[in-house]
């Protein structure tokens, strides 16, 4: 059976950074993310590889550079994500083993294989409520229910993190960073 990876989970932790205005207009490398989550940067940036594929996210190139996303917050659900990381597999994959029942014999009777199997009938139809969860739920969701109980500070502290991280990668001093931002769960 198939399942959702954790570069879902990876990915989406990444993503509520973006989410912030501050941080999407200037962009958050994948270096960055992947040490301020402790994640490898190499599985992060083969994760974003694919969020930019999916058109997710934007990558700009050069010593400036890193990902914003793509489209507003609220315009990405957790099942594009999903999708973009993992791809569109099935959460059950049926084996049609009802076919092989040994009172049987060399060929099962009709009645046995007759239109779906009851079992992947079940499991279609609980990845098909899945899926419809997944879609209800945006990434600006995420960030609201994370905004809501982390410290009012933490948005700002992690803004001016990946601004002084990006600073310092341009050889400059960053600006303090003011306004309101978003927190990761």
């Amino acid at each position: 059976m198939s399942h959702i990876s954790s570069g879902v989970e990876y990915g989406l932790h990444c993503l509520l950074y973006l989410a912030d205005s501050d941080v999407s207009t200037g962009g958050a490398s994948v270096r960055d993310l992947a040490e301020l989550q402790g994640v490898p940067a190499d599985f992060l940036a083969k994760l974003f590889t694919k969020l930019a594929k999916a058109e997710i996210v934007v990558a700009t190139e050069g010593i400036k550079g890193g990902f914003r996303l793509a489209r507003p917050a609220a315009r990405i659900t957790v099942h594009d994500v999903v999708v973009a990381i993992d791809g569109e597999k099935a959460l059950f994959d049926c084996r049609e083993i009802r076919a092989r029942c040994a009172i049987f014999g060399d060929e099962a009777p009709g009645w046995a294989t007759r239109g779906v199997c009851s079992i992947h009938a079940v499991m279609q139809a609980a990845e098909k409520v899945m899926r419809s969860e997944l879609k209800r739920h945006t990434l600006a969701d995420l960030a609201q229910r994370t905004e809501s109980k982390a410290p009012a500070a933490f948005g700002t502290q992690v803004v001016q993190w990946l601004s002084d991280r990006a600073a310092n990668r341009r050889g400059d001093r960053a600006e303090p960073v003011s306004g309101r931002s978003r927190k990761r769960a």
